[in-house]
């Protein structure tokens, strides 16, 4: 009998334990979330300034939140996954000139054929799938989400456009341009691009903003509570690894001697070889561009949680507190075998 007393003794206590135990309220969100923000390469030793151009993202996220009892501060657990895409771009306004010297033209004169580039574009239109893990904190309005995103590339495109001068320079005469004969062109216009991907990457997230809405700080069993949350934010990711697989190649691969030479066999009136035979490569693919190249992203965030089914009461916390209390009512407290 003895024994049995102390049993029920001991399922008693754990449960009422258990119960002021569980003060911690816990509370699940599902949702969804759209981003939109300017997109930058930074290049680390380079002499390119950063790219500049634009992204955005949509993504289903699970969160939770964890505090006190109609406390105003919560801590906040999100994970989940998404879609990011956008494009960004190297400008290069300055002329850039090429040179090919010791030529000799129709008439055998000796002359430089020269190549001036401008106003070169080099964009990367990029699509990713995106897994963001976060944790912060949230009070009252106020909430902030710091923590990692795994960025995975899934299709890059890259685009080089330039417009392209050629003249001859000469000794005797200056500049000589616009002779097609001669294979001086004005304007012509440059195109490049492939298909390729960057490399894996993990940014540093940083997010703050606020709760948007209707909220209260009433408590009670009978005051509505808000189901769906809504949120504005501003972010920044930033990230740790190097995107950019560096290349081999020119930026741009010009012909290495001027074939326009009448007493050539392979000679052509007229002939554009010299502008047709160039290749572009995009400017982060070539030789010596960056030690590393890393994204970053700025921008604004927009998220809508719904509150999962709140989890059932603990029947028996409640069992054993309300025996409890009617055998207290009858002079002392009484255990059942």
């Amino acid at each position: 009998m003895c024994k049995k007393n102390v049993k029920n003794t001991v399922i008693l206590l754990l449960s009422l334990l258990l119960c002021s135990s569980v003060s911690a309220k816990v509370n699940n969100y599902v949702g969804a979330y759209a981003t939109v923000g300017e997109w930058s390469l930074v290049p680390s030793g380079s002499k390119y300034a950063g790219s500049l151009g634009f992204a955005g993202g949509l993504g289903a996220v699970y969160e939770l939140q964890a505090g006190p009892n109609y406390s105003p501060t919560q801590f906040l657990f999100d994970v989940g996954v998404g879609a990011w895409g956008g494009m960004t771009s190297y400008l290069q306004g300055s002329n850039q000139l090429a040179k090919l010297e010791n030529q000799r033209d129709l008439q055998n004169e000796p002359f430089t054929y020269v190549y001036e580039l401008q106003n070169r574009r080099d964009s990367y239109n990029n699509i990713a799938v995106q897994v963001p893990l976060l944790v912060g904190m949230q009070h009252n309005r106020f909430y902030f989400l710091v923590g990692a995103k795994l960025n995975a590339s899934m299709w890059t495109q890259t685009k080089s456009t330039a417009t392209l001068n050629t003249y001859g320079l000469y000794t005797a005469y200056g500049e000589m341009r616009n002779m097609p004969e001669y294979q001086f062109f004005a304007n012509e216009k440059l195109k490049g691009g492939v298909k390729t991907n960057f490399n894996l990457d993990i940014d540093l997230s940083f997010e703050i903003g606020g709760r948007i809405g209707v909220l209260t700080n009433a408590v009670g069993y009978d005051v509505p509570k808000r189901k769906i949350e809504y949120r504005l934010a501003a972010f920044v990711d930033y990230g740790l690894f190097d995107l950019h697989n560096q290349g081999t190649r020119d930026a741009i691969e010009l012909p290495s001697l001027y074939d326009t030479n009448p007493s050539s066999a392979n000679y052509v009136y007229n002939s554009r070889s010299m502008v047709d035979n160039i290749v572009m490569n995009d400017i982060m693919s070539t030789t010596d561009f960056a030690k590393a190249v890393n994204n970053l992203t700025v921008g604004l965030k927009f998220t809508v949680l719904f509150q999962l089914p709140e989890e059932g009461k603990c029947v028996l916390c409640r069992d054993a507190y309300g025996s409890s209390v009617r055998r207290a009512r009858r002079g002392g407290v009484q255990y059942e075998e």
